[in-house]
């Protein structure tokens, strides 16, 4: 046997990036991935350099352009970015903020030059974009001048252009197209421009942003314009319905993060609403939208919840032994967004969806607590709606939490006990990827198919009486439900309990479903029509994820059996029993109307119900039962005028089927 070869790994086998491979080799590490989040993530790049330029007061609008072929345009009417020659570095400015890692005007903010607070303070951007880029191209107005330059792949093509520029305007045009060769997708949705230019419209009071998607040859426009920022958002979000006015607090301190740092500026501007329809709380740090918070979210839970438990306390809102409230309390009826600004910032990574500054939290902390005092002993009319309203959440969050341990009791157990659910027939097979469940109606049905399944996989489940609707009644309703609980155990997986006061309440776990496919089995008759229609309703309410899944089926019975002298047919609707008709031509045949499943053969059931290779399933997907509901609610539910207009527009369809005899 040959020997196998032997990789070197000596002093020569120490390699380094250079140059744009630093960027086009390893996206992830800059961009935070190489897929379609780390090139939206280069836009915002370019992007972040005209807002700063914006809130330093220089220039009042940002235009974003997409095009069709994925090329994507920054304009801004800022000062221009400095590309000519800089002496002190003995280099073209362009050479350092194009193709230099960790270069820029942003290094020194805390000592006020250029920037006092800016987005981006890394020097990664503008080069780490340009690297990645397919071609860039850069246009510049500044000190009378034009300048241009042209990128490929990250080289330069023709050096620095520049040449007079009589016009007064000023501003930076920066043109690219994201690099497919670096990131495995560049395709970014038109919605990604309209939401980050949004945000950043919240944030930055009075730029205005304007986004240009190209579609065919003329382009669709949308303008974001916020004149008092962060506090039109708030009065925005809440709508006229709100539980209390919208507070604006902003104040600026000096702080820093350790005893033995430097000192540093720190801004904060807060708005605040309570309301108990709607919740937000969004963080932004130097206009960066904070996705995971960090600093300022700490702040707040600490803040609120503090305040908010010391009013109920001295004004004795809690009861005797009741708990504390929680956070989630709150932030249910919270809407609250924080725009901070500092010069000096730490942030989780490149990414800036985190700041972890703790010279920002302990002074903003202090803030909130203060503000939110004197708000309540000035507005105790809104401090009582805003008590009354967070008591009301923790206490529908703590009754959430007993329905779901009880559910989750109830429904606990092995079906291995003969008595745990009456009349219910198991398999034999403990492959769930095999097994099948039928829930038919009645023990008629049950018998029926007992006799035609295959004991192996399938399982049958008889429905006894009136299924409750689900649609309507309460959780407590539902599960003293005898049927929907023994029906619940059989299913295994627990169920999907959801509140405003807990969105997250749930004993549902999906690897827990003992059964490859439900199979709903009902006659094809008005009445098994509407316990099918109790059933998909049932599970829409409690479980919806098993139809999301493609866990629930339909068994489609025949209409008509067609016996003619060497076959029998069965005919699933008209249409089908003509065709079967002229099929058989003039041979004699006779035909009459499926029973209903009780009285089918065993044979003609396992035919045309059981058996994996002739019958006939419809998978219930989530469209088709999101259209049933609707009707469903229209028809039996409180929808008293919709469904007079339903009779009244199709009332003339159902006159056949009406008993006026």
């Amino acid at each position: 046997m040959p020997r196998k070869k032997q990789n070197e790994y000596d002093n020569s086998s120490i390699t380094t990036l250079k140059g744009a491979d630093r960027v086009r080799k390893r996206p992830a590490v800059i961009f935070g991935s190489d897929g379609i989040d780390g090139c939206e993530h280069s836009v915002f790049e370019i992007l972040s350099n005209s807002i700063d330029e914006a809130r330093e007061g220089y220039g009042k609008k940002i235009s974003v352009t997409r095009f069709s072929d994925g090329s994507i345009e920054v304009e801004d009417h800022g000062r221009g970015i400095p590309v000519d020659f800089n002496e002190k570095e003995q280099r073209y400015n362009w050479e350092l903020v194009f193709c230099e890692m960790y270069a820029g005007g942003k290094y020194n903010n805390n000592e006020g030059e250029s920037y006092e607070f800016s987005l981006g303070m890394n020097g990664l951007g503008l080069c780490s974009t340009q690297y990645s880029s397919e071609y860039m191209d850069v246009d510049i107005r500044r000190d009378g001048y034009r300048y241009t330059l042209h990128f490929e792949k990250g080289e330069n093509i023709g050096g620095l252009k520049k040449e007079p520029y009589s016009k007064k305007d000023t501003g930076t045009k920066i043109t690219w197209k994201p690099d497919l060769e670096v990131f495995t997708d560049i395709d970014i949705q038109p919605e990604y421009f309209i939401d980050i230019m949004k945000r950043q419209a919240i944030v930055n009071a009075g730029v205005e942003f304007c986004f240009k998607n190209q579609n065919g040859k003329a382009f669709d426009t949308s303008t974001f314009n916020y004149v008092n920022g962060i506090v039109d958002h708030v009065a925005e979000v809440i709508g006229e319905d709100g539980l209390t006015s919208v507070q604006h607090w902003s104040t600026e301190v000096k702080t820093r993060d350790r005893d033995d740092k430097p000192e540093y500026k720190c801004k904060m501007d807060i708005a605040v609403a309570f309301s108990n329809k709607v919740s937000l709380t969004e963080y932004y740090h130097n206009s960066s939208w904070l996705e995971h918070g960090g600093a300022p979210d700490k702040a707040v839970r600490n803040a609120f919840v503090y305040q908010i438990d010391s009013y109920l306390k001295q004004n004795n809102k809690y009861n005797k032994t009741e708990s504390k409230i929680k956070f989630d309390d709150v932030e249910d009826c919270l809407v609250c967004v924080i725009s901070s600004f500092s010069s000096v910032s730490s942030y989780e990574n490149q990414t800036k969806k985190a700041v972890t500054n703790k010279g920002i939290q302990d002074p903003m902390t202090a803030f909130l607590r203060q503000s939110l005092e004197i708000y309540f002993i000035e507005n105790p009319l809104e401090a009582e709606k805003i008590a009354e309203q967070v008591l009301v959440n923790k206490r529908s969050r703590e009754n959430a939490e007993k329905t779901r341990l009880n559910i989750k009791k109830k429904l606990s157990g092995n079906l291995g006990m003969a008595d745990r659910v009456a009349k219910f027939v198991d398999c034999r097979s403990k492959d769930v990827e095999r097994r099948e469940l039928f829930i038919v109606e009645g023990d008629s049905a049950l018998g029926a198919c007992k006799q035609a399944r295959d004991p192996d996989f399938q399982a049958i489940m008889p429905i006894r009486g009136k299924i409750l609707n689900c649609l309507k009644a309460d959780y407590d309703k539902i599960f003293k439900s005898e049927i929907i609980t023994d029906l619940l155990k059989v299913l295994g997986c627990g169920v999907e309990v959801k509140s405003k006061a807990n969105k997250n309440l749930s004993s549902f776990d999906m690897n827990l479903l003992r059964w490859n496919k439900i199979i709903l089995c009902t006659d094809a008759d008005v009445d098994g029509f509407h316990i099918r229609t109790m059933l998909l309703t049932m599970i829409y309410r409690l479980t919806p994820t098993l139809i999301e899944a493609g866990k629930v089926f339909i068994a489609e019975s025949p209409l008509y059996e067609i016996t003619s002298k060497n076959d029998v047919y069965f005919a699933y609707d008209e249409a089908e029993k003509d065709k079967f008709i002229e099929q058989i031509g003039k041979e004699k045949f006779t035909i009459q109307r499926s029973k209903g499943l009780g009285e089918n053969e065993p044979d003609m059931m396992n035919l045309t119900t059981m058996n994996p290779s002739t019958r006939r399933l419809i998978k219930v997907m989530p469209d088709d039962m999101e259209q049933t509901v609707r009707i469903f609610d229209i028809l039996l539910g409180d929808n008293m005028q919709g469904r007079k207009d339903y009779i009244v527009e199709h009332g003339s369809e159902y006159i056949d089927n009406l008993d006026v005899s």
